[in-house]
This record gives structure tokens, C-alpha cells and sequence, in this order.
């Protein structure tokens, strides 16, 4: 698996943390969930829900956004 913790020579991912949103990361990217499953993305960037009201969960669909 590329980019696995053993894989020292990998370059690092890159985390964009936003105050009132989502992370964004740089892909591809597989996210372990709470229950163990996998969910893989091949984007090369891609928007972690952390309010977890997406409906798409794990994956941000803004609906974190106020709505007026």
C-alpha cells in the first residue's frame, strides 16, 4: 500500500484544518470508520466531514453551512 506508516520514504499528506468546516486532505485516501469498515477515495483532494451532519458521511457535503 503506498504511503503506509512503513513507507518512510512517502511524502506526507497534507491536512487543511478549517474553523467552521471540513478537512480537506490531499488524496487518494482510505478512511477507517468507527465500526472498521473502509471507505476509499482516488481524488486528489477531499473534504472530511467533522460535524457529522453530512449525509454522505464520511464525506463533507456542506451541510455544516449555515443556511439564511
Amino acid at each position: 500500500m503506498p504511503n503506509s506508516p512503513s513507507d518512510r520514504s512517502a511524502a506526507p499528506r497534507r491536512v487543511t484544518v478549517q474553523r467552521k468546516g471540513p478537512l480537506l486532505m490531499e488524496g487518494p485516501v482510505q478512511v477507517e470508520l468507527e465500526d472498521g469498515s473502509v471507505v476509499t477515495s482516488d481524488r486528489f483532494r477531499v473534504a472530511l466531514c467533522t460535524c457529522r451532519r453530512s449525509r454522505r458521511y464520511p464525506w463533507c457535503d456542506t451541510s455544516h453551512r449555515d443556511r439564511a
